[in-house]
């Protein structure tokens, strides 16, 4: 079987397509990529690489195509919106022309934001009489409305309506989450709307020998690790808010490691407040994370509070499960239901920066038998629902299948 993935992410940016594609090529499925030029998170081009012209390399054993795009640039909405639509445009008019001699049985689209790049691929699947299959990440237009980057109600609607095309001319349509599976299918009606989770790479659960950086501020007594993404929808003030109000409590120390929008605000917050209990050492590479996870006392997830959010499940969950530490999650809805039922850690309402406070105090006072458990509790609720390479044989096994009502 041959499977096109369409993903305007992909390595060296760390997006969990990352892993499935490595897997896929190693379970012997020839595998082509077409994707964007990268430049997350910090919306810079990586170096070796240029926004204009075409390129075509190998990585992680697949053949990648990459189209002209613009860098999404630091905190700017147009350079955002440049930076979707120029992948979108580019996918539609030079992705046909690069994949011109190729031919495939499947058409995989990973759907973080933006979801309009299934445009480019239900038109190649349509050139190639491909089944296209969209792993849906986002809900659009609401995630767009909820980190504050589209507010015009009219935009919002001219989007959903997009989406609702893509959805109904989609042959197979995966989620993240089970709390994807309303909405996504009164926008998709008679279409098959099935649940396929995230997962993480065997490093999280392995605990591979990875030589690993000195950081200071993993050194403390009692330390809450945040990984990943620091912008809008993560709700980072509220770890500054609760860091503030354990500002006395020297022995416990907040270590945030990451970037993003929101990155500087945090940095100027720490200054501004005088914390010395919050510390942002900045971005490391992912074969790293896991061996810091495991210098960490509690690993920390947050989200804003808002209905779309409720229903998302953050990939750093399953990334936190395996590595089994107690998890504070600081969120609503699906994510806190899954630590909660692992019996993992404590979950905190969204945003309630004195409930995360209370709850870090209470996991510090915690006998440390008891902290264990939680991490063990994670680690065994990962491996019999979130196994990496069962789930990628489930994936083979949607792609491959005849489609059935």
């Amino acid at each position: 079987m041959k499977v096109l993935v369409i993903s305007q992410y992909y390595y060296p940016e760390n997006f969990r397509i990352n892993e499935v594609v490595q897997t896929l090529v190693d379970k012997g499925i020839d595998v082509e990529v077409l994707t964007g030029k990268p430049n997350y998170p910090e919306g810079r081009l990586f170096p070796g690489y240029r926004a204009w012209g075409s390129q075509v390399e190998t990585l992680l054993g697949a053949k990648v195509y990459r189209v002209p795009m613009v860098a999404r640039g630091s905190r700017s909405a147009l350079r955002l919106a440049l930076n979707y639509l120029s992948f979108v445009l580019s996918g539609l008019f030079c992705g046909p022309w690069l994949l011109r001699r190729q031919k495939y049985d499947a058409v995989f689209v990973y759907g973080v934001s933006p979801i309009l790049q299934a445009l480019p691929a239900l038109f190649i699947g349509w050139l190639k009489n491909a089944r296209v299959t969209v792993w849906v990440q986002d809900l659009w237009p609401e995630s767009l409305q909820a980190t504050g980057y589209v507010r015009n109600r009219w935009v919002l609607a001219g989007v959903r309506q997009l989406v609702r095309f893509i959805y109904r001319h989609t042959d197979l349509l995966l989620v993240q989450s089970k709390g994807f599976e309303a909405p996504v299918a009164a926008m998709a009606p008679g279409k098959r709307v099935v649940y396929f989770p995230n997962s993480v790479g065997c490093i999280f659960s392995d605990s591979p020998n990875v030589p690993l950086p000195a950081v200071s501020a993993l050194d403390g007594e009692f330390t809450i690790m945040f990984a990943g993404n620091v912008g809008v929808g993560q709700a980072v003030q509220v770890i500054v808010d609760a860091a503030t109000l354990l500002k006395d409590h020297s022995e416990i120390r907040f270590v945030v490691f990451g970037h993003g929008s929101r990155w500087n605000w945090m940095c100027e917050q720490v200054s501004a407040r005088g914390l010395t209990n919050l510390r942002l050492p900045g971005r490391f590479p992912m074969e790293t994370m896991p061996g810091l996870m495991q210098k960490a006392d509690a690993l920390l997830v947050s989200l804003s509070d808002e209905p779309i959010f409720a229903a998302t499940v953050p990939n750093k969950v399953q990334a936190y499960l395996a590595a089994g530490r107690p998890i504070l999650a600081c969120l609503n809805g699906e994510g806190a239901r899954l630590v909660q039922e692992a019996g993992a850690g404590i979950a905190i309402a969204a945003e309630d920066a004195q409930g995360l406070a209370e709850a870090v105090l209470r996991l510090h006072r915690m006998p440390a038998e008891q902290r264990g458990a939680m991490g063990a509790n994670g680690r065994r609720y990962f491996k019999e629902h979130f196994d990496h390479n069962r789930l990628v044989d489930d994936l083979i096994g949607y792609l491959s299948s005849p489609l059935t009502p």
